[in-house]
């Protein structure tokens, strides 16, 4: 360490490489700390997971016969605890540092696979047959691992051979490297896992359900195993997901949206309202990101979490323009320094309820407004950012200014508290959001986008019965 001695000896020169080599060494400390931190909340909430789990899963065995689940909602517990033990064992698997030997736990014997499976030999053999020494090579052996794979309907197994390979001078024995496996040592193909996933995330079904279908195709793969494998991906994709959470961000225009999906309350048999958040970029943006963040409420407090905005400190997290519907749970997100862009479709939907509902004169008035200002969209939608701003700017924004005009009038002649002045009111307290994207030819002029891609999840609510928290 350097004394005051050694201090007072130093010129200005090298004073400053030992400020900038002190900083440096200062934040690599904090960047350590921060990483620590992160590290240790992640495995706190997937403690309290589990936790919550196993509370659900004694009542699920002691409770009273009015309590208990149904088959389909024992099937649904059993395979989330299944899949977050396989995820905490994966992470408790990454935390050893130095790698030197596994935990010791219990490894079960693996059937082999079915003997009638139709079978295609990979042959692995080292690029290079002359040894280190000079001398030829010789193929002594061989190792044979199979990999089960799944076609819809069809099950097969790969077959993949790799050859040993020994020098008689030198005895240096020589084999291909194993290729990397999502599941090390699993038995399962890239391709099968996949299967597993888009089945269970894109096409909502359950793995017990996923259990029967193979079972039909020949191979009735267990769900605790199917559980297990979702858990171990869901570890290995994590880094994928806060890669798409980063680029998201850098980003200037997002969309987001909520949905509601049932959660289990933990000793009750009941269910309460959580939310899987939406956020993704535009329709305009080449790069098509999404990202779904589940949250036990709608506090608004989660969009801000994954917009990275602490209120507490000026010019924290994302900037840029969010486009969303009128929820209140967005708005301190734009009061510190995100821009608001309204819905038009949200403000539509009023008005066509008016139509609907009341064949009100004014509602199909409105929907003549939109109808126009969406006939504006449709030919702008392939044009470049500043052809589609020019294009707004001399067709749309007339069309606005009118329908502007036309909801103040309208408003003067329609009772307080009526289901008009409600829609009208609408749109007047939200003008400057709705009609933001005229003036920016990257901005959508609506929420459509978003919505679309979280339209799936309704397909899902009627499969899951729940969720487990953070499922």
């Amino acid at each position: 360490m350097t004394n005051d001695v050694d201090l007072a000896q130093l010129d200005e020169h090298q004073l400053r490489e030992l400020v900038r080599s002190l900083r440096t060494t200062v934040e690599a400390d904090q960047a350590a700390i921060a990483y620590r931190d992160r590290e240790i909340e992640f495995k706190q909430r997937l403690i309290d997971k589990i936790t919550h789990e196993m509370a659900v899963l004694k009542r699920l065995k002691f409770a009273a016969q009015s309590e208990r689940f149904t088959p389909e909602q024992r099937s649904l517990l059993e395979e989330t605890i299944d899949a977050d033990l396989a995820a905490l064992d994966g992470e408790l698997d990454k935390a050893d540092a130095d790698g030197k030997k596994e935990r010791e736990k219990p490894q079960p014997k693996r059937k082999p696979l079915p003997p009638e499976l139709p079978r295609t030999e990979f042959h692995h053999e080292p690029e290079n047959t002359t040894c280190q020494c000079g001398c030829a090579l010789k193929r002594i052996g061989e190792e044979v691992a199979e990999k089960l794979d799944y076609a819809p309907g069809v099950f097969s197994v790969e077959r993949h051979v790799r050859g040993k390979w020994v020098c008689s001078h030198c005895e240096t024995l020589v084999q291909a490297p194993v290729a990397p496996h999502i599941i090390d040592k699993g038995i399962a193909t890239t391709g099968l896992l996949a299967h597993v996933l888009i089945a269970k995330f894109v096409d909502h079904l359950p793995l017990y359900r996923q259990e029967a279908i193979f079972g039909r195709a020949g191979l009735a793969i267990p769900r605790s195993t199917l559980a297990q494998w979702v858990g171990t991906c869901g570890v290995q994709l994590q880094a994928l997901v806060d890669a798409l959470h980063e680029e998201l961000l850098t980003h200037a225009v997002l969309h987001a949206d909520e949905t509601p999906v049932a959660m289990l309350k933990p000793g009750k048999g009941k269910t309460h309202r959580a939310y899987l958040w939406s956020y993704c970029t535009t329709a305009f943006n080449p790069i098509k990101v999404v990202v779904f963040d589940f949250a036990e409420s709608r506090a608004g407090q989660h969009a801000r979490d994954f917009l990275g905005i602490d209120t507490d400190v000026s010019d924290s997290g994302w900037r840029g323009t969010l486009v969303c519907d009128d929820y209140s749970g967005y708005k301190a997100g734009f009061e510190h320094g995100v821009i608001e862009a309204g819905c038009l479709a949200h403000a539509r939907r009023k008005f066509h309820e008016l139509w609907v509902n009341h064949h009100s004169v004014i509602g199909e008035q409105a929907l003549e407004f939109f109808r126009k200002l969406y006939d504006v969209e449709r030919d702008a939608k392939d044009l470049t950012p500043d052809e589609r701003r020019r294009l707004r700017k001399e067709k749309a924004e007339p069309i606005a200014k009118k329908f502007k005009d036309w909801l103040e009038a309208q408003r003067s002649r329609v009772p307080d508290g009526s289901a008009t002045a409600k829609a009208i009111d609408y749109s007047r307290g939200r003008w400057i959001a709705l009609t933001r994207y005229l003036d920016d030819g990257n901005l959508p002029c609506d929420n459509n986008w978003v919505e679309n891609q979280i339209r799936p999840i309704a397909i899902g609510r009627s499969n899951w019965l729940f969720a487990g928290r953070g499922v």
